[in-house]
């Protein structure tokens, strides 16, 4: 008997979604490097880079955390107006980040400071756009890096139609590995009960597209705990759309590495989406006004500190004599520099013209838009004369 198209004949079941291994309940939490440094083995991922590699994600996670700390202290002292913290997920975003080509594209919502940082991108545009002195305003194409996204889960939808896109320029699935593309959209815990997010995960599933869905569960949505957003892991919803689904350890640089260039490799070869949930830890406040000292136990942040993604990084390479005193240094050393480049050239980022916010709006400026912005410059030039 032959289905139709769209019939649930045509959806996949649990094995053939996640694979022996989680179909039946088994090892969820796909782990490479233990919290004590020790590599481990995993039936479906493996870490196909060098050591030299992997001293390169400690040094990108030391810089991120970098600019995460000397961010947080601009806004203490009154030189941003808020700040979105990541401290405990510099693995996540540093392992998936590293994992990415150079033609795959990025949607991240407002914290992914550390994923921007593996794209190259000059981490005081961050700053400008929590300084209120830009909107973020980077060249997305420059990068391969899209804008921050303020309203939650708005970006999922974004990274879809781009996917979709991908499909219909014809670079998806062509086997050439420098041509074929994919997307990734990342978002945490709570954007995952948004609408937006569970229909971009239907319309992925529906035109098998070329992304994958990186989220970050942090175990807080602000002030919300996980557990009463979700009575399943968040990787098995997937199932219920269709797609692949995986649980990864969100401090383990390597598994977050392994397991997001094997949903890319998929995207690329044209085999449709793929849900990550990267399993973490905010250690921070979700943002710079954020007390999370009223809503989580101090000793949940301390089992956690145990966890820490460049602990375990750091203890891998000491362990196995594969670096010196003089390497943590040298990193130590540019994490300064870094430090100083983000102090200074945050105070001299200038102040936008008012009339900027004209120039953007479209690629070539309408008449309509033109004159706005005509009548705007004669009010602002009101106020020179009165003076």
């Amino acid at each position: 008997m032959t289905q139709q198209a769209g019939t649930t004949a045509d959806f996949p079941g649990p094995e053939d979604v996640f694979g022996p291994s989680h179909a039946d309940g088994g090892p969820e939490l796909v782990q490479l490097l233990t919290p004590e440094g020790e590599r481990v083995e995993h039936p479906e991922f493996s870490f196909d880079l060098d050591d030299e590699a992997i001293k390169g994600f400690y040094r990108d996670m030391v810089l991120t955390r970098r600019i995460d700390v000397e961010a947080t202290a601009l806004q203490r002292h009154g030189e941003l107006g808020i700040w979105a913290q990541l401290l405990g997920q510099e693995a996540a975003q540093i392992g998936s980040g590293r994992a990415l080509a150079p033609q795959d594209f990025v949607f991240p919502t407002y914290r992914e400071h550390g994923v921007a940082w593996t794209r190259d991108l000059d981490p005081l545009r961050l700053l400008g756009l929590f300084r209120g002195v830009d909107q973020g305003g980077w060249d997305p194409n420059a990068n391969n890096f899209g804008l921050y996204t303020i309203v939650i889960g708005a970006q999922t939808l974004h990274a879809v139609g781009y996917a979709m896109g991908m499909q219909r320029d014809g670079v998806v699935g062509t086997g050439d590995a420098e041509r074929d593309a994919a997307v990734v959209a990342y978002f945490g815990d709570g954007a995952s009960s948004q609408g937006d997010v569970n229909e971009s995960f239907i319309f992925a599933a529906s035109y098998n597209a070329p992304v994958v869905f990186f989220c970050q569960n942090n175990q807080w949505a602000i002030s919300e705990p996980f557990e009463r957003q979700s009575r399943v892991p968040l990787y098995q919803r997937a199932l219920g759309f269709g797609f692949h689904g995986v649980r990864v350890d969100g401090n383990d640089v390597l598994a977050c590495y392994a397991v997001t260039k094997a949903a890319l490799q998929r995207a690329h070869e044209g085999s449709g989406p793929t849900l990550v949930e990267a399993y973490t830890y905010r250690m921070g406040a979700h943002t710079t006004t954020d007390d999370p000292t009223r809503y989580r136990l101090s000793s949940d942040v301390e089992a956690w500190k145990l966890k820490d993604p460049i602990a375990r990084v750091k203890a891998y390479l000491t362990r196995n004599g594969l670096v010196d005193d003089s390497f943590f240094e040298e990193i130590e050393e540019e994490a300064e520099q870094l430090g100083h480049h983000l102090r200074e050239g945050c105070k001299a980022l200038p102040d936008p013209s008012p009339l900027s916010v004209f120039d953007h709006v479209y690629v070539d400026q309408t008449p309509e838009l033109a004159a706005q912005k005509e009548a705007y410059a004669a009010y602002l030039d009101s106020f020179e004369g009165a003076h």
